[in-house]
């Protein structure tokens, strides 16, 4: 259930790109891919959100879904399934920055970077 858009990631809109099942994507997390999350990790509102991010405890299952959710607000038809199957580049250190690209993409002020390079740090 595979499937990418055909533009470049757009900062303005929160969106980054990643290497992931062995091309580059875009992800960004919508209002709805929020939404998603807040249920998943039973958050009250987006400020519970961030700040549970902010600890930086994820669990493998935490990654997948927020890769997930980006994946999918960035166009991409996959299921947590098909991302838990995904090869990623630089395998779970990579998977790591690319949550952490996306959600500073997501709650950090403009300005700040957040395109993952080649292997998976975030680029200058």
């Amino acid at each position: 259930m595979e499937g990418s858009p055909k533009h470049r990631a757009n900062r303005r809109r929160g969106e980054i790109e990643a290497a992931i099942g062995g091309r580059t994507r875009v992800l960004c997390l919508t209002l709805g891919g929020l939404a998603e999350l807040e249920t998943a990790f039973g958050a009250d509102n987006l400020n519970d959100l961030a700040a549970r991010f902010a600890t930086g405890r994820l669990k493998s299952t935490d990654i997948i879904r927020i890769i997930g959710a980006g994946l999918r607000g960035g166009g991409n038809l996959v299921s947590d399934d098909d991302v838990g199957a995904m090869e990623i580049e630089g395998g779970l250190a990579g998977a790591a920055r690319i949550v952490t690209a996306l959600l500073t993409a997501t709650f950090a002020p403009e300005g700040e970077n957040t395109q993952v390079g080649e292997a998976g740090a975030p680029s200058p």
